[in-house]
Formats: C-alpha cells, structure tokens, sequence
C-alpha cells in the first residue's frame, strides 16, 4: 500500500489522488494527516506537503488543492525533463513542479470557469486554451506526468503492486443526420428540390427522385459499411443519437418515423447507443429529458451514455443538468477547432465541480480527434490528417491511455465535401487496432 501525507486533505486532494491511483493507475493508497503516522509507516510513501523529512518521494505542494472558489493562477509553463510542466518547485522536488496541482487544473477545466470570450456557438475555445498556446494540446500530459510519477516510486518501492493501464480504442459515431433525403417529409423534401433548381442542381434533382422511388441508396445511409468494420476490426462503437425537435442547429429526421427508429434498433443491436442531446435543449432544459424518453421508448432500454451536439459544453451547468437526467458517461470532453486534449488527459475521469467543490457521479470520456475539425477548421486533406491522427495515436498508445475517435455517418459516404474520405476512417482503425 502507498501512503501519501498532506497537512489537511481537502475534497480536491481526495479527487486527484483517486485520478492518479484508482483511474489511471491502480495503487491501494491511503492519505493521512498525521505527520507520526506517515514516518512511522514502513512502506511506499510519498509526501505531498511543503517540506520533505527524509528519503520519501516528496512533491512540493503550491497550494491549489487547499483553496476553494476559483482565482486567478500565476502560470509559468517550462520544460521539465524535456515535458511542459508548471507550478515549478521552489525546494527539491521528485518532479521538479506540483504535479497534482498541475494536474487538477488541467482536468478540472479551471480556465474554462475564468472569463474567456465565447466563440459563436457560445462554447470555450482551443484556442484560449492553456495547452494550445504552448503547444501541449496534442500530448495527453497528465498521463505523461502520471506515468514518470509512477516510475520514481516503482523505482523506489519496487514491490508496491501496481495496475498499469491498457491501451484502448472506442469509436463513436454521431448521427446528427440519419439520411440526405430519405423521411425528410414533404415539406421539407420541397424545400430542398427548390434549393437545388434555383442553384441549378440538376443532379441533385435527379438524386433526390432516384433515393426517393427507392432506384438507389440514400447517400447518408452508410450503416452497412460501418457494421462491415465493425465486425471486420472487433471495434468497440457507441452510437449517439440526436432525436430533437426540429430548429435551426437541430435537422435531423423525427423520432417518430419508422425508418429512422427501425435504423436506431438495428444498431443498437451490434453497439452501445447513446444520447445526442440537442442544441436547444442547452437554453431549454426541459428538452433533454424528453429526448431521452424517446430514445429510451425506442431502444426498450436505459441511456446513460451522451455526447453534447455541436460540442457545447458551459461548465459545470451542462454536466450538472447530464446526471439531473441520469447521464453517467458523457463524451463530450474535446474541441471543435482544434484536435488533441481538451483536458490534457487520454483516460476517463470523474468530474469534479468547482462550482460546488464536489465530485460529480459522471465519468468523462475524451476524445482525441473529429472528422469536422479535420475538414471544416484545419482544412487537411485525407492524406494530412491520417498524418495527425497516427500521431494522436502514438501518443495514447506511449501512456496505455484511450484513444477514441469522433466520426459521423455522412463522412462516410464519399459525397460532396467528404468525396475522398472514405478511406480515412478504416486506415484509422488499422493504426489504431494495430
């Protein structure tokens, strides 16, 4: 067993001592405030506190953990072994800076509680982000920390016994749009023959009667080809739904139409189908619980699973309103305009509330790259982005954390702006099943 002393355990300390020894690694631990008892212990120790007493693995704590509320924090990010770290240490530290502080920053989304300017959608930007602007987005860095921390005390107490983590691959897919042309309604169906005749879209025109006299296959209906992989790969999918009522950033097709519900059964039967929860239901909360019903009502079982559409995450209001509704894994946690790790992280993590110094009951799973952001923000081609995806890889591979891929069913199809990413998606399973 490890002991750790710190002079007052908080609830910030319990949650990152759990981050580090029961979810990224697993280590039986023990925190103490009594000085005595962390000496007269004869095992693994490690000492969290602003002196060290003797040959203990000692980290120098800067304070963070013992404050409560949120404040302004004086931010130094330099190397350390050739790693970004901050919260530099004054004395002789093992690792040179306060890993659990740095660490509780990070993935408690501190700076997403501090003024920031919102972007159109009214969501925290990668680019105000601590990590892009020193060029650490793309490393999941608590692992990293978490990893040569782990080193130093096997190092030094080599017969603690230590579950290290195992490199994972989940890929989740969001169907915002089930088909191009297929169960639209006659209003809508109108609305888009009109849109490509005064844009003398003749083909479309064409396309649209074929799909819908049943001559060929709808462009967005992909879900043979996804299955093929899945069963080819043995992948680990989750599907996310989005079943809202139709408004401006909310198109997809009604829940109530057969199609649509007998598509959702269908792939509820070979992977995990989670909620969508609907762009308007973030400034109406009663949507979300309605959206979940349907979902439930059609899949005859429980949603736990979600993933915000449009990424909107407002911290900690939607995570609150997420276990309101008995969400307990959300996949939300990543940017829209850039790819890497929103919260320096590649494991699933607890949520901690700073709002109310407390731990959520909500496991976060982030995610390392989405098929948009490559496209519509980075304007990559196939090619570069298989590029900064093997490399997203390598990296949650190097700490045997979770790399989990955001995709949605029309990058599929090889139509319009996707034409020429068919591939993209199978050659990423390769790498990362390989």
């Amino acid at each position: 067993m490890l002991i750790i002393y710190t002079p007052k355990i908080t609830s910030r300390h319990k949650y990152i001592f759990k981050l580090f020894f029961n979810e990224i690694h697993q280590i039986k631990f023990q925190i103490t405030e009594r000085e005595d008892e962390f000496k007269a212990f004869d095992g693994a120790k490690l000492n969290y506190s602003n002196t060290s007493f003797e040959d203990e693995i000692f980290i120098e704590s800067i304070g963070l953990l013992n404050e409560k509320g949120i404040n302004q924090q004086d931010i130094n990010v330099s190397p350390q072994n050739n790693i970004p770290a901050f919260f530099q240490s004054q004395s002789d530290s093992s690792m040179g800076f306060d890993v659990f502080s740095a660490s509780f920053y990070l993935v408690s989304r501190y700076e997403e509680y501090l003024p920031f300017v919102k972007d159109i959608h009214q969501r925290f930007q990668a680019e105000n982000s601590l990590a892009y602007k020193h060029d650490f987005l793309q490393k999941p860095l608590i692992n990293i920390w978490a990893k040569s921390l782990m080193q130093k005390i096997k190092q030094k107490h080599p017969d603690l016994e230590v579950i290290s983590p195992t490199y994972n691959y989940i890929s989740t897919i969001d169907i915002d749009n089930a088909f191009y042309y297929l169960e639209k309604g006659f209003v809508r169906s109108l609305a888009g023959f009109f849109a490509s005749l005064f844009s003398f879209d003749f083909n479309g025109i064409q396309q649209r009667f074929a799909v819908l006299l049943g001559k060929q296959k709808d462009p967005y209906d992909t879900y043979d080809a996804q299955l093929k992989l899945q069963k080819e790969y043995n992948l680990k999918v989750i599907y996310f739904i989005l079943l809202a009522d139709y408004g401006l950033n909310d198109k997809n097709i009604s829940f109530t139409k057969r199609k649509f519900q007998l598509l959702i059964k269908r792939l509820a039967d070979y992977a995990s189908i989670g909620i969508h929860p609907s762009y308007g239901s973030n400034t109406n909360f009663a949507k979300l619980p309605k959206e979940i019903k349907r979902l439930e009502g059609i899949t005859k079982r429980e949603v736990t699973k979600s993933r915000q559409h449009f990424l909107k995450l407002t911290l900690p209001e939607t995570y609150n309103q997420l276990v309101d509704c008995g969400i307990r894994d959300d996949y939300t946690m990543g940017f829209a305009s850039a790819i890497g790790f929103r919260a320096s992280i590649c494991s699933a993590y607890t949520f901690y509330n700073l709002d109310t110094e407390t731990i959520l009951p909500i496991k976060i799973h982030p995610f390392a790259v989405m098929d948009a952001t490559l496209l519509y923000y980075l304007k990559l081609s196939p090619e570069q982005s298989l590029t900064q995806i093997s490399a997203l890889i390598e990296e949650v591979k190097n700490v045997n954390g979770t790399f989990i891929s955001l995709w949605h069913n029309d990058t599929f199809s090889n139509y319009k702006q996707w034409e020429g990413w068919e591939s993209v998606y199978k050659e990423m399973i390769k790498v990362a099943k390989s």
